[in-house]
């Protein structure tokens, strides 16, 4: 009796530990990412291009009469913002890709904890990336400084904003990339969603709105008006993940862009979230009404 009675109490605590708790699962998709080396790769090539970048950026600004080393401080991210979209892209997308999503759901079948999941581990892989980036910036700046004797004070002014401001553009940036491998579940069709909203359509928006295109006065390109009414181009223009984000690497004191709505950094950083967010729900709700194929 004892041992007819002990057997089932042992098969259901084996069964318990073995359940797919919410720290299981975000420590199974951490693992999916570290022990890649893409994302490693990844990393590598966004923190040296940030650096050289910033630091080819600022040392051409530095003849100039007028040079402040902070205002050189994001100029990196130009490119190296493809790092952390593509490195989101991959890790969304990756499960579909390779065909591991089968056992993963099967093993969480409810599905959404995987995506939280993932999207935890993305966001915190990425933040290594935003951190060792933006101190690769700062270090980029340092020789135009110096050859000027010009201080770099990351404490004073706007600066702390603007370091702050890279970082969470970065992570945004990966997890607006995971958002959409995650939703299309294809590699390359999510990754050139993601370069036309972030880089190819601001592009192509501001040429658009370019005076000589509307057909205004051309002497207006040497002397553009402040202030300018937002414009129907230029409201789209700003409310792009991309253009949205890249506020957050500006001042507070820059004002808006020409015919844009004056967001601010804040107001940029709310519409880069809300992409993610509303990228984030679509993935999840096809996760759960739709075959996982």
């Amino acid at each position: 009796m004892s041992a007819a009675t002990t057997a089932p109490r042992a098969v259901g605590a084996s069964s318990t530990a073995r359940r797919p708790t919410p720290a299981r699962v975000l420590a199974s998709e951490w693992t999916k990412v570290v022990s890649l080396r893409s994302p490693w790769w990844t990393a590598a090539v966004t923190v040296v291009v940030g650096g050289v970048i910033t630091y080819l950026s600022a040392q051409a600004s530095s003849g100039d009469p007028g040079f402040q080393p902070i205002d050189s401080l994001s100029s990196g991210l130009m490119l190296a913002q493809l790092g952390p979209l593509v490195l989101g892209v991959l890790v969304g997308g990756g499960d579909f890709r390779t065909g591991a999503f089968r056992s993963t759901y099967t093993t969480v079948p409810r599905r959404w904890p995987v995506l939280v999941a993932q999207s935890l581990a993305v966001a915190g892989f990425a933040l290594g990336i935003a951190v060792l980036t933006t101190a690769a910036c700062v270090v980029g700046i340092l020789p135009a400084a110096a050859s000027r004797d010009l201080p770099v004070d990351l404490t004073a002014d706007d600066a702390p904003a603007l370091v702050l401001g890279m970082v969470l553009f970065l992570v945004g940036l990966a997890l607006l990339g995971h958002a959409l491998g995650a939703l299309l579940r294809r590699t390359v069709p999510a990754l050139v969603t993601a370069l036309s909203l972030v880089m190819i359509l601001p592009i192509v928006l501001m040429m658009a709105s370019d005076p000589l295109v509307a057909g205004g006065d051309p002497a207006s390109l040497a002397a553009p008006a402040q202030g300018a009414a937002p414009t129907v181009v230029g409201t789209v223009n700003v409310l792009l993940p991309g253009t949205a984000g890249g506020l957050l690497t500006t001042s507070a004191s820059s004002g808006p862009m020409d015919g844009s709505p004056d967001l601010g950094p804040v107001g940029g950083g709310l519409v880069l979230a809300a992409w993610i967010a509303v990228l984030l729900v679509a993935a999840a709700v096809r996760l759960r009404t739709r075959d996982v194929r």
